[in-house]
Formats: structure tokens, C-alpha cells, sequence
């Protein structure tokens, strides 16, 4: 939620349309929702720790570089087609079901750490 976001973002002064990382672990956070509109300029998200189950919301974040779910309830990789600065993608301890989900990722040539 936009006001989650706000508080999160206090070291940018509570703006979001340039803030380049965010950390929201550990909020039980749901649904990935609105950073592609608030948040457009990310280069950094951790949202570890959370109950996420699906990887959406996030083919907007052209800046993004690293990516952290680890420790969430995922079951595909998928949806990060958009993300074309992304390096680094973090799914330790989830639940993707099928390996081959990797595959979904041949299209971010950034991508150097999974």
C-alpha cells in the first residue's frame, strides 16, 4: 500500500517516483501491487520474508537490478520478461514446482546471479 511505501521510503524523503530501493521484508505482504506505478525507478527491492505467491506487477521496473524473494511462498518464476536491468534475482526457500521456470528468464541478458 501507498502509505507502507512512504514510510519505507524516508530516507528519499517519502518520495516515491525516484526512490531507487526499498526494503519491504517481513510484512506479511500478500500480493506484489503498485510499485510499477508508484515506483517506477527501483534498482533495488527486498521483499523477503513475506506470504508472496505469485511474481506480478513488476514488467514496468525497466531500472530494476536486484530482486529479493527469498523466503516466500512462490511457485513459477515467471512475469519478469519487463525487468531488463535485472543482474540478480533472489529465490531462496520458495516453492517453484518445475526447474524448466528458468527458462522464462533467457530474455533478461543482464541476468547474472539466480
Amino acid at each position: 500500500d501507498q502509505e507502507l511505501l512512504r514510510r519505507r521510503a524516508e530516507h528519499n524523503e517519502g518520495e516515491l517516483s525516484s526512490l531507487r530501493e526499498v526494503t519491504l521484508h517481513q510484512f506479511d505482504i500478500e500480493r506484489i501491487e503498485n510499485l510499477d506505478v508508484y515506483c517506477r525507478q527501483l534498482e533495488i527491492l527486498y521483499l523477503q520474508n513475506n506470504q508472496i505467491a505469485k511474481i506480478e506487477n513488476l514488467h514496468k521496473l525497466k531500472e530494476l537490478q536486484y530482486l529479493n524473494l527469498a523466503l516466500n511462498n512462490i511457485r513459477a518464476v515467471e512475469n519478469l520478461e519487463g525487468c531488463e536491468s535485472l543482474r540478480k534475482l533472489d529465490l531462496t526457500v520458495n516453492f517453484v514446482h518445475d526447474p524448466l521456470d528458468v527458462e522464462s528468464l533467457k530474455g533478461n541478458a543482464n541476468l547474472r546471479e539466480l
